[in-house]
């Protein structure tokens, strides 16, 4: 996953003897919007990239992303201020604006989402390992499942006795995912070849795709490393100032672009654009190989597997949160909103690691699982991402908590942009991605179903039962395309 989310903060409020409250400063603030946003999907991007595009397609698809991601940030951030009762997770301004189906759509993609974003997790770690013990290969043979199936039921039994995060682990991972980045910019900047990165502009001699084509294909990535940016506004609350929260979701979002920027573009330097993208998951590990030997891909590597490690626990603690929260919200059945002795969310995390664990064993069939995991989980993610924006934007037209605002058409313009990246890069990503996504929504929606059913309530009204029918379609499109080969995986 792109980014994690914080269990435990490494960087704790202090006590205002001014206000009587907790709070923390703008740079507190700024360090974990970074700490957020920054996940095991950095580590991946110079070999994808390579795979995708050349220099100048790189560039405009990271300006697009910055953009558009940006006015995410913002949207969650102002909906987080304009409408702060609704604080059970993404889906529930998805309810508030479009009806319960609505809801229930962004709160089972967002789930699902995630589900295939902790496979990729696993998928990664065996790749990771794979480099060194072959027998992991791409991370999707056999004895990969094995293992990180193995891992995944430990990591269930921990959480089920209330293990949801060891004292300074955040700390940890923190410095275990940072640490190797900075390292790696800082030697491919002395490594820096400018007559080979002029070479890869346009993607190196024989590269014949055009430069929409290139940012086209780099879209649903870019995405995917910014998964987690509503994590931007969760500590508002504790904010010294107000305006501290804007300013710090733009110093964390830029820190972690520029990152992203340099992870990306400076491997063009330092080797043909073909080569970098036949480089093994984790890429950064093979490019900084390249340059220092075999110490670097080792040092890579370590910090890789004690980042994704940490992320998984705190993903799938994540995870098991929003189908509790969305009973808890009457989109989905009771029983999954049942806390154990120790208040873990026991039967979402039973249905959560589930169907993680379904996701794996398909992997054993994709023929580059970590790049379906990521573009699913991109695609899933968009969903819920989209009818956040939307809900913005209809707050803006409808005037609703903006009698006599004048920050009115400054947000207008805001979810505007949101709303139209997030259709942009949907389509981006292709149709066969959405078709996949409905394989997953349109069985999932039994679940709505037998919720509405619990409450003695009609299921669908007759735009649900529209937007039903439209899903089922394509979910079968999807199951046609699976079988008949028009859909790889």
């Amino acid at each position: 996953m792109a980014a994690e989310q914080n269990y435990g903060s490494a960087i704790d409020p202090v006590y205002s003897t001014e206000t009587g409250k907790q709070t923390l400063s703008v740079w507190a603030l700024t360090a974990l919007v970074v700490g957020s946003m920054v996940g095991a999907g950095i580590f991946t991007l110079p070999s994808a990239f390579g795979r995708a595009t050349g220099g100048i397609g790189g560039l405009i698809a990271w300006a697009i992303a910055g953009v558009g991601m940006l006015m995410l940030a913002f949207v969650f951030q102002n909906l987080a201020q304009r409408k702060p009762e609704l604080d059970s997770g993404v889906f529930i301004y998805a309810k508030a604006g479009f009806g319960n189906y609505l809801g229930f759509l962004a709160a089972l993609a967002f789930w699902s989402g995630t589900c295939v974003g902790n496979v990729s997790y696993f998928v990664l770690i065996s790749s990771t390992l794979g480099a060194f013990f072959p027998v992991f290969g791409d991370g999707n043979t056999v004895q990969a499942i094995a293992v990180s199936s193995v891992v995944i039921w430990l990591f269930h039994i921990m959480i089920m006795r209330g293990v949801q995060t060891a004292a300074g682990l955040n700390t940890i991972v923190t410095i275990a995912k940072i640490v190797p980045i900075l390292v790696f910019i800082f030697v491919l900047l002395f490594a820096f070849n400018p007559d080979v990165f002029m070479a890869n502009l346009l993607g190196g001699q024989g590269y014949d795709e055009s430069i929409w084509s290139q940012v086209r294909n780099t879209m649903l990535v870019t995405v995917f490393v910014f998964i987690g940016i509503e994590g931007a506004s969760i500590y508002s609350r504790y904010a010294e100032k107000r305006s501290d929260v804007g300013m710090a979701t733009v110093l964390g979002f830029v820190s972690v672009l520029c990152l992203l920027v340099l992870v990306t573009m400076l491997p063009f330097g330092l080797m043909p654009r073909a080569e970098l993208a036949e480089l093994r998951n984790p890429s950064m590990a093979g490019a900084l190989e390249a340059v220092v030997g075999r110490w670097g891909s080792i040092f890579v590597s370590v910090g890789l597997l004690i980042s994704v490690l940490g992320a998984f626990l705190a993903w799938t603690l994540f995870a098991a949160e929003v189908p509790f929260m969305a009973a808890k919200s009457n989109l989905m059945p009771n029983f999954l909103n049942h806390e154990n002795v120790q208040k873990v969310p026991s039967r979402s995390l039973w249905m959560t690691n589930i169907v993680v664990q379904g996701f794996l064993i398909v992997t054993l069939f994709a023929q580059n699982a970590f790049t379906l995991a990521l573009e699913l989980t991109s695609a899933m993610s968009l969903i819920p991402y989209l009818l956040v924006a939307a809900f913005a934007l209809k707050l803006a037209l409808t005037r609703e908590t903006y009698e006599n605002d004048s920050r009115r058409n400054r947000e207008l313009l805001i979810s505007v942009v949101a709303v139209l990246y997030s259709i942009l890069m949907l389509v981006a990503g292709g149709l066969e991605k959405l078709l996949l996504a409905a394989l997953i929504l349109a069985p999932g929606t039994a679940l709505f179903f037998l919720s509405r059913r619990e409450q003695g309530l009609r299921v669908f009204g007759f735009w649900e039962l529209v937007l039903f029918t439209v899903t089922a379609i394509a979910a079968l499109s999807a199951l046609y395309g699976l079988i008949t080969g028009l859909i790889a995986i």
